[in-house]
């Protein structure tokens, strides 16, 4: 399925500029700091950026505004380096670009890093640049994911919760999750909830808690085995 093809997020916004999700009655990121959340669970969850390195590639569930994709990019050029981050992200419900920009422009800082994926949304779902190979797969990841060629060292797991999105949550698509990472490789996701820690576990990671982002009590981080 293309971009052209795919169902559209639907999308209010609060007072604040977070966007919310009507389909799922989520919203996309925190609204105390999506920022700061991301930072929080997905990086620091995965040990970025101290394991970056030369081929370093990063998958995701849950493409949403492409805020993780803009932090980890700019962790990836401060960390020092000259290659391409591989970035590969499965999302059913994209955004139109000018939704992302408003939702982004929270950011200043991530200003520059926004504009480069404006630009590149209004043409497709792919973007390269010196520092950069993104891949946004358009679909359901129940049928997509399976059929991915390709392995990531790290996992941001970024559904919408899984109370509100149990599809994304599944057994099965999280087993895809562990037949699709390198040995070693990690994820990291907001959620405690015991059936995706299980779900994780049985896929072949090593699981544990950590404290969550704000009010959030616990998150989950993992290990292939």
């Amino acid at each position: 399925m293309n971009r052209d093809e795919a169902q559209k997020a639907d999308v209010e916004w609060r007072e604040n500029g977070v966007p919310v999700s009507t389909r799922f009655a989520d919203p996309y990121f925190s609204i105390t700091d999506g920022l700061a959340e991301t930072r929080h669970v997905f990086l620091a969850g995965n040990n970025l950026p101290e394991r970056f390195c030369a081929g370093f590639h990063i998958a995701e569930l849950g493409f949403g505004t492409g805020l993780n994709l803009l932090a980890a990019w700019k962790a990836w050029e401060e960390s020092g380096a000259t290659t391409r981050l591989r970035f590969t992200s499965f999302e059913a419900f994209p955004m139109d670009a000018s939704e992302m920009a408003r939702a982004l422009a929270i950011w200043p800082d991530l200003a520059p890093y926004a504009a480069r994926l404006a630009a590149a949304w209004e043409g497709g779902t792919t973007l390269e640049t010196d520092t950069l190979h993104l891949n946004v797969i358009i679909g359901d990841a129940a049928q997509t994911l399976p059929e991915w060629s390709d392995e990531a060292d790290a996992w941001f797991l970024d559904g919408f919760s899984p109370a509100r999105n149990p599809a994304l949550w599944s057994p099965e698509i999280l087993a895809s999750v562990g037949d699709h990472t390198a040995t070693g490789g990690t994820f990291a996701t907001y959620t405690a909830a015991g059936h995706v820690r299980r779900a994780l576990q049985a896929a072949g990671f090593d699981v544990s808690r950590r404290k969550g982002f704000g009010h959030k009590r616990h998150m989950s981080v993992g290990v292939k085995r």
